[in-house]
């Protein structure tokens, strides 16, 4: 099967009823490739960041949508960030052998936070509220329904090679001459098995849902992983530490390694690199980066 890693915007044309479907092949395999993840916790991650996709589509964001789940028992953190643009990390902190059990019993007492960063000197906006749901849909769609006022259903499915979701949501402040659209269209929803919406191309599955509606299908968007990491970006970190806790972790360690948790790469800062950090404010490239 070719990598598709896309996502595709449709229209009830009779009813206020919008949706997406996303698929990610080379992007879910992306972020595994950085990580060896436990396979309880793959179906998580890939469900995440099929849901952070068709929300960031949603928003049609400049800046970028972060969806993070914070946990208090084996698994303490899943963190998606997707762009406007449609570029993708993911990353996740656990510990100990995982338990085959459901998501609300590997992330405990937790909560779901959802920021959107404009990116563009904007306010940030942040939402947070207990988890709801044992599964990463269910959280979302009551997040959505209770936080935004925004009747939405999601579908997510996730294995080794593949993640995907469907998003169905009732347009606010509009109505359609079918009073039963939205029970209905949800309905049928309900009825996408995850080797479909895995599998199948986008259009097949419309079709099969929904062959007695009338849609209006978009051309496809590109989704792709993309980490924003740089030695820049970490030089500017270290100049906000200042040079008094530069000096104290470079006495106590001898060099400073900077890992990413997103695509795993590490930065190396020694004691001249670091000094002229705070002479001339230029990053060096002495030291590169470390994989």
């Amino acid at each position: 099967m070719s990598q598709r890693d896309t996502l595709h915007r449709f229209l009830f044309q009779d009813a206020p009823i919008r949706g997406e479907i996303v698929q990610l092949d080379a992007t879910w395999k992306s972020v595994q490739a950085h990580h060896d993840y436990p396979p309880i916790l793959q179906n998580a991650m890939g469900e995440l960041m099929a849901a952070a996709a068709l929300l960031a589509a949603t928003l049609k964001l400049d800046g970028a949508l972060v969806l993070q789940i914070q946990g208090k028992g084996p698994v303490t953190l899943l963190v998606v960030e997707c762009t406007g643009q449609l570029t993708m990390r993911a990353t996740a902190k656990w510990s100990g052998d995982l338990p085959n059990a459901g998501l609300a019993e590997l992330i405990g007492n937790g909560r779901f936070v959802i920021t959107l960063d404009p990116k563009d000197g904007k306010q940030t906006y942040q939402g947070i509220v207990p988890l709801e749901g044992d599964s990463i849909a269910e959280i979302l769609q009551n997040y959505m329904t209770r936080s935004e006022q925004l009747e939405t259903r999601l579908v997510l499915a996730a294995d080794e090679h593949h993640a995907g979701g469907l998003l169905l949501q009732k347009m606010p402040g509009q109505t359609g001459q079918d009073a039963d659209a939205w029970d209905r269209a949800v309905h049928l929803a309900a009825t996408l098995k995850p080797e479909e919406l895995l599998q199948l191309p986008p259009g097949e599955i419309l079709r099969r849902l929904y062959h007695e509606e009338t849609l209006q299908l978009f051309d496809a968007q590109a989704v792709r992983f993309h980490c924003n990491c740089s030695r820049e970006s970490v030089s500017g970190m270290l100049r906000m530490l200042g040079r008094e806790e530069v000096e104290s972790i470079l006495a106590e360690q001898g060099n400073i390694e900077i890992h990413c948790d997103f695509c795993n790469r590490r930065y190396a800062f020694d004691a001249m690199d670091a000094a002229q950090l705070f002479v001339t404010g230029d990053t060096v490239q002495g030291s590169g980066v470390r994989h």
